[in-house]
């Protein structure tokens, strides 16, 4: 088993159902998110819930499941378009253990579960990941793409490069469950 991380207990607020926040990530429009539980979100990310159609009430903009993992400095963002004339935002939904890693600018219509995407990477707007696909760190996917599952994308912009074994889906779970795990308060 790897090592704890560590994190300041008084930069983390846990939610009921397990999520841990950090205080220097910015959530806009939080009633519009929805985090799954057992969901990590690192210092610098930005998630942008104020980004919605307009209309009233509540509108679910951006999911995410259980157990994600929003890598330092990310920025999540519902894709839009102007249809007909009228400019809208869609919403993004994200499945169960994915892991996002740092400084990365998503802006995907729906990403699978068991999808692992690295670091510096930009996911345009509408791309859709089907489920246990990677994303290799500094990859550009373009608007539009659809990524099929157990597929490697890689590169600028980003292109197939592999299939992934059967058993990504039990290694990014064990992974994302893991990182939850070993992600522990520093008492202080």
């Amino acid at each position: 088993m790897d090592p704890p991380v560590y994190y300041s207990k008084a930069e983390f607020i846990e939610t009921d159902t397990g999520n841990k926040v950090s205080r220097r990530a910015t959530i806009a429009g939080p009633q519009n998110i929805i985090l799954g539980g057992k969901t990590i979100i690192a210092s610098g990310a930005i998630i942008r819930g104020d980004l919605r159609r307009s209309g009233t009430g509540h509108a679910v903009v951006i999911s995410l499941g259980r157990y994600c993992l929003v890598g330092e400095g990310c920025i999540m963002r519902p894709p839009y378009k102007t249809y007909r004339g009228a400019f809208n935002y869609y919403p993004m939904k994200i499945g169960d253990h994915v892991h996002i890693g740092a400084n990365s600018v998503v802006e995907a219509a729906t990403i699978g579960n068991h999808v692992n995407i690295g670091k510096n990477c930009v996911i345009g707007k509408f791309t859709i990941i089907k489920d246990c696909a990677k994303i290799a760190d500094n990859t550009i996917i373009p608007p539009n793409t659809v990524v099929p599952a157990l597929a490697l994308f890689s590169g600028s912009p980003g292109r197939f490069v592999e299939d992934l074994p059967e058993s990504t889906q039990e290694v990014v779970e064990s992974y994302t469950k893991q990182y939850y795990t070993r992600f522990q308060p520093l008492e202080r």
